[in-house]
């Protein structure tokens, strides 16, 4: 039984032709009236899936140990705009704002919050797991709408909502991947005849057999800029964080989830949650083309690790029963924990600034 949104998708096709893998993408998580975003809270146990700052308020307590850190090295300027992008349910937030508070109150009373979030249902359970810290906060539509001044940044799984375009390996060289239909009236995956500029690919594109498929992601690229650009004028860091790699390379990284499984792409628009993986090579680029300095890029594992989430986890199971002590210790691991599949390694940290500052935990420059 086709979702809502497919037969809307498919009436497109039908009148317009095939559409390209960005509208597909966007369409499944945007589209007004049946899109992912806009029709559900996918959050938590009852959701689709499971973000790093639900699972353990230990996530963003090393976040905001991370955004004071930078901001001591930056010289403790006095007004800050704490921002973030995307904030989900409220949760990450209010944990760092929780350790900020507690470690530099300094720069928690001078201050100002602003989360960046278009959803009104989503606003309103931010506000209410921000709990004393709400009053503090502005909402905002954009990140255009931040108010002048430095900003502390952190942005956690933002970039891999944001649609990619994807190329596949033909006779004739690589050309956009479109969405269709097939002879059973069934959404199906076909090529297109729009090419691609070859300097864009990696090195060894002719060495790959047909096929192969290449995602790029100018509309990540033009975020990324956008965000970088603010930073580079006013000052300050950003902290980004998303499932992904650091090299630019080739492969098929689209993926649906469905109430905490993967679901194939095509199956249920609007029903699942549509994302790929993040170049964080041509994210890192698009900050340095604004004139960004990279304070360092880790796997989340190493970044938590370095910050130390395990000794603050000793501290959080201290005097607590064995069963909280072994549940702390398994959230602990399921964040920071290496190995494949595991958030540790499938899930990378880029902070980018207005200053080549050293920052820890990143490998400082020789």
């Amino acid at each position: 039984m086709p979702t809502p949104l497919a037969r809307k998708i498919k009436a497109l096709i039908r009148t317009n032709g095939p559409i390209s893998v960005t509208d597909y993408f966007a369409l499944c998580l945007a589209d007004p009236e049946h899109g992912y975003y806009r029709t559900r809270d996918p959050f938590g146990a009852a959701g689709d899936f499971v973000t790093a700052p639900e699972v353990s308020q230990l996530f963003g307590e090393m976040l905001g140990i991370f955004l004071v850190h930078a901001w001591q090295k930056h010289g403790g300027p006095a007004d800050v705009r704490i921002a973030e992008i995307g904030p989900g349910r409220g949760t990450m937030m209010a944990d760092m704002l929780r350790v900020v508070a507690r470690i530099a109150p300094q720069l928690y009373e001078n201050a100002t919050i602003h989360l960046i979030e278009t959803s009104p249902k989503l606003r309103a359970v931010q506000h209410e797991t921000l709990g004393t810290h709400a009053a503090r906060v502005t909402w905002h539509d954009s990140f255009e709408e931040l108010p002048d001044g430095f900003v502390l940044l952190a942005a956690n799984e933002l970039f891999d909502a944001i649609p990619i375009r994807q190329f596949i390996k033909t006779a004739s060289g690589f050309r956009e991947r479109l969405v269709g239909l097939d002879s059973h009236d069934a959404l199906t995956f076909a090529a297109g005849v729009a090419g691609l500029d070859p300097a864009l690919l990696p090195e060894n594109h002719k060495a790959v057999p047909n096929g192969t498929i290449f995602e790029i992601a100018p509309a990540r690229e033009a975020v990324m800029a956008t965000i970088g650009e603010r930073i580079a004028r006013f000052g300050g860091t950003a902290l980004i964080i998303d499932y992904g790699h650091f090299v630019t390379g080739f492969g098929d990284t689209l993926q649906a989830v469905l109430k905490h499984d993967f679901d194939p792409p095509l199956a249920h628009p609007g029903e699942a949650d549509l994302t790929s993986h993040v170049d964080f090579e041509r994210l890192a680029g698009a900050a340095a083309s604004v004139g960004l300095h990279m304070h360092g890029m880790l796997h989340q594992g190493d970044f938590l690790v370095g910050l130390g989430i395990g000794e603050r986890a000793s501290a959080l199971g201290r005097n607590r029963d064995a069963a909280t002590q072994q549940s702390i210790l398994a959230d602990v691991d399921r964040l920071a924990g290496a190995g494949v599949g595991k958030m540790g390694d499938l899930f990378k940290v880029l902070a980018v600034g207005s200053t080549p500052l050293a920052l820890f935990p990143f490998r400082q420059p020789d």
